[in-house]
């Protein structure tokens, strides 16, 4: 009886995939709108002028793709740039601050490494049946 159940559930797919999207889409429109203050700050010995280019930068990016996943409008490629971004969070992390995986005073980069992998499957799956892709170029 529970295998049964389980067998089933492919024929469910669009349901998880809209979940995923909405859920990742709330997600990077929300971060990206909080950088939006980025564009008021000045350089300082904390954000450096490049770093506050990329956090301007992002604050379109995000939101931006954020959007596409919440409507699954080009969700392949906005899912590809967003990943591009949580590769990026990972490197900085990693790298250059050396935050462990998971950090008890700070966030580690296990949120990263989630996200990346929501996005690789956004990539692999796209939006599903309810999204715009759908309705415009029939994916």
């Amino acid at each position: 009886m529970v295998f049964h159940l389980f067998s089933t559930l492919p024929a469910y797919r669009d349901f998880g995939l809209l979940a995923v999207r909405l859920a990742a889409g709330a997600i990077f429109l929300a971060h990206g709108l909080q950088k939006k203050a980025m564009w008021k700050m000045a350089p300082s010995e904390q954000m450096p002028t490049n770093m506050l280019v990329i956090m301007r930068i992002l604050s379109i990016a995000e939101p931006l793709g954020g959007l596409a996943l919440l409507f699954g409008f080009l969700t392949p490629l906005a899912a590809l740039g967003l990943g591009i971004i949580m590769i990026g969070a990972m490197y900085l992390k990693m790298f250059t601050w050396k935050t462990p995986f998971i950090a008890m005073n700070k966030m580690g980069w296990e949120y990263d490494l989630i996200l990346l992998s929501v996005m690789l499957l956004l990539i692999f799956n796209g939006a599903g049946t309810w999204g715009l892709d759908r309705i415009f170029f029939g994916w």
